[in-house]
């Protein structure tokens, strides 16, 4: 199972799901954690498991619609996050069902990777 990993190192309340990467793996030997750059090429998979932060939430969560997600707008091809890759995936038909690994912004790295793994365990 290949779970994706999405964030940014710069930016201290996109890092967290980065920050676990080893650990994640290191728990789970069995299973493939991979780095995802949502403006480099998508995996070109039917069904996805994503690991990234989601803003305004307190507890790690799972989100499974993406119509749920909210997107800005797009001025330029910068513009283009996961959020807007997902959704056109899913219009065009390259992506059936995805579940995003929501991880709050200023949560605990040991208490985002208890609930993390309690996630993963129950996919």
């Amino acid at each position: 199972m290949k779970i994706y990993i999405a964030g940014n190192m710069l930016v201290k309340e996109d890092s967290i799901p980065l920050k676990l990467m080893g650990k994640l793996q290191e728990v789970f030997p069995e299973k493939k954690f991979i780095e995802l750059e949502p403006s480099d090429n998508m995996p070109e998979e039917k069904s996805l498991i994503i690991i990234d932060t989601i803003e305004g939430i307190k507890d790690v969560m799972v989100l499974e619609n993406t119509d749920n997600i909210e997107t800005g707008k797009i001025y330029s091809l910068h513009d283009f996050d996961l959020g807007f890759n997902l959704k056109l995936m899913k219009k065009t038909g390259k992506l059936e069902s995805v579940k995003i690994i929501g991880v709050p912004q200023n949560i605990d790295e040991k208490e985002a990777l208890k609930q993390i793994s309690d996630v993963i365990n129950s996919i």
